[in-house]
């Protein structure tokens, strides 16, 4: 696995758990408090926005965590990262986690 392709598998993580919990059909406990609280589509628009801002923030922020360009719990270090194959991970993430998380992000304001 590339750097780019573990950024990557992060991002589509991400596209995953907000495309389950929005979900009429989500079986995750998330998913049934949402249905819950029966929204109105406009609503369920704007839920679907801070979910969706929500997760790109604690993604990136542990993706520049383990590369040693944020702090993780106070702890500010760079990690080791390496897949099953011994190919080393680290290096990069952070310039991926921003094309992933962020450039799109600004491009659309």
């Amino acid at each position: 696995m590339t750097t780019e392709e573990f950024v990557k598998a992060f991002h589509d993580e991400k596209q995953d758990f907000l495309k389950e919990y929005l979900s009429e059909n989500s079986e995750t406990e998330v998913g049934q408090l949402i249905k819950s609280l029966k929204l109105t589509d406009e609503q369920n628009g704007i839920m679907k926005k801070v979910l969706d801002s929500s997760f790109k923030d604690i993604f990136y922020s542990i993706l520049l965590g383990l590369d040693g360009s944020a702090s993780i719990g106070g702890i500010q270090e760079m990690y080791d990262l390496k897949d099953e194959n011994g190919n080393q991970l680290s290096g990069n993430i952070e310039s991926y986690a921003f094309k992933y998380f962020q450039e799109k992000l600004q491009r659309r304001n």
